[in-house]
């Protein structure tokens, strides 16, 4: 017998559009592509494009991806309704729309009479024929029209006849999809959910009810959400809620409770799995550090760091986690700390494959983590330092270079010049003594350079090595200059990525404790490849 058939609901991505308004985000014409790419991929049913009457960038998309083939994606085109002074035919933003070929014609049209008077500054019935003009000319081009009410539940409570009038408007000429706006994000769930239901009820069955939300209330996944349970089978939103002021209705959440926890469809079958690593990509051509604890898809969101925690999800992962993780293409994380009980370093010893550890041995990794964090360490970001303190307590570690010693100079030779840098490392690597300087824009620099020079004759690989990032936490402030400084370090070499850590009252100290760690657990990483 064959599984019943999920009920649809239609994924609008507008990232590439109200994403984009986002402070700090910016799109070029090639990412705006490689975007609509990944998203077809992971299988939503529209992708807004952008709006080609407002700039030049917009209209190169749409005339990039005109002989594009998208298998589970139609392209949108968005806009506003014609303007007053205006034949819906002259209309410069309704001509551009059509120009850009795009199959799918998204327009909004004021719902709120306080727009209509102190923005649009028209009469209510203008605002009405701006709508069914604009609506009724773009269908005769053989465009699917959806319509965005705009600011439509402040209107609804302000006047419902009104701001319903305006969908009916839409409704009678040819819009397939009403989409309900929360345009300034302060409508309460309960309240959208209630509208959603009068607003189903009013249009006519054929018609698809949407919804696009903003996040300033914080409410717009639980909106969008509510809206599909009274009626709503459109949701607008943007990957990772990217949007202006707080943002947009987050997708990243909003798919996934709609496919494991409401039993909708919502993307292409098996594509679920792709959604993490396009929230990534999209952060990535955004220049954005992800956010670690964004729900599903983000670093901490299948994290455990709480031993009693640890110990339950060890046998039964349901105990604390409210789904698979992998179904989103995220992972399992058990994090290692002052806080961890021996499951957590059994755990965390078998994502580093150190097999056959006894019970003893993660006592004793345990013992020794706790008293290095009463120290000041942090292992929670430093994976490739605890592999290889888990590796020295085992006994499994041998050095792979033994320092001798080493300085760093800092001089300021003139007043208006940067201060000069220079590092001498002197190091013992199969026998043999290796005398190294090196010159860098600051003194950790000089020393990663120095240090790289002297092991690159024996250890080639570690060119594609790279410090990614660099950071630095004064622990104990009070102390003033001589407090503990903890440094944190990321590395990479072009395929993964590992942290490492280093604590001292210097600064330079505790720099070369995590850079030899990074260079160590790379050299080790290699070896058993």
């Amino acid at each position: 017998m064959s599984a019943k058939k999920k009920e649809k609901v239609f994924i609008y991505d507008t990232t590439l559009r109200d994403g984009s308004q986002a402070e700090g985000v910016s799109f070029s014409m090639k990412d705006k592509v490689s975007i609509a790419e990944h998203l077809d991929i992971l299988g939503v049913s529209y992708i807004e494009g952008g709006w080609p009457g407002s700039n030049p960038k917009d209209m190169g998309f749409f005339d990039a991806v005109k002989g594009k083939k998208f298998r589970n994606a139609k392209i949108a085109a968005f806009g506003s309704t014609r303007r007053a002074n205006c034949k819906v035919e002259e209309d410069d933003n309704i001509i551009k729309l059509l120009d850009s070929e795009a199959p799918v014609v998204t327009i909004f049209g004021k719902s709120w009479l306080l727009h209509v008077h102190e923005v649009l500054r028209i009469s209510p019935s203008t605002n009405i024929e701006l709508v069914a003009d604009s609506c009724a000319y773009l269908v005769s081009k053989k465009r699917e029209l959806i319509f965005d009410a705009e600011h439509f539940f402040d209107g609804y409570k302000d006047n419902p006849d009104y701001a319903l009038e305006v969908l009916t408007t839409a409704c009678v000429n040819g819009a397939g999809t009403i989409v309900l706006c929360d345009t300034n994000g302060g409508t309460l769930s309960s309240d959208i959910a209630r509208i959603c239901e009068v607003v189903r009820a009013k249009i006519p069955q054929k018609v698809v009810l949407g919804v696009h939300c903003h996040n300033d209330s914080e409410l717009a996944v639980a909106g969008s959400l509510l809206a599909v349970e009274r009626g709503a089978r459109h949701i607008q939103g943007t990957i990772n809620g990217f949007g202006e002021r707080s943002g947009n209705a987050n997708l990243c959440s909003i798919i996934p409770a709609l496919e494991l926890k409401m039993g909708f469809s919502a993307i292409a079958a098996g594509q679920l799995r792709h959604l993490r690593e396009t929230s990534v990509f999209v952060d990535e051509l955004a220049n954005l550090i992800p956010n670690k604890r964004q729900p599903y898809v983000g670093d901490s969101a299948f994290a455990h760091k709480g031993g009693m925690h640890v110990n339950a999800v060890s046998k039964n992962p349901s105990t604390f986690e409210h789904m698979n993780p992998e179904l989103v293409g995220n992972k399992r994380r058990v994090l290692v700390s002052d806080l961890a009980g021996r499951s957590n370093v059994l755990m965390k010893v078998a994502e580093h494959n150190l097999e056959g550890i006894s019970q003893d041995e993660a006592k004793d990794i345990l013992s020794t983590l706790k008293e290095m964090e009463n120290k000041g360490y942090e292992f929670e970001a430093a994976d490739g330092s605890f592999h290889v303190l888990a590796m020295k307590i085992l006994k499994k570690h041998s050095p792979l270079f033994k320092l001798k010693g080493f300085r760093v100079i800092v001089e300021k030779r003139d007043g208006d010049s940067p201060c000069f840098s220079e590092a001498t490392v002197k190091v013992d690597v199969k026998g043999q003594q290796e005398l190294t300087a090196a010159e860098g824009h600051g003194p950790i620099n000089a020393l990663d350079l120095a240090l790289r020079k002297a092991l690159m004759r024996f250890y080639p690989d570690l060119e594609s090595v790279k410090l990614a990032d660099f950071k630095v936490r004064i622990l104990e402030g009070k102390d003033g200059t001589a407090a503990k400084t903890r440094v944190l370090i990321e590395s990479t070499d072009g395929k993964k990525s590992w942290g490492t850590v280093g604590v001292s009252e210097n600064l330079v100290e505790a720099s070369w404790e995590a850079l030899v760690d990074s260079l160590e657990y790379s050299l080790m990483s290699m070896k058993k490849k």
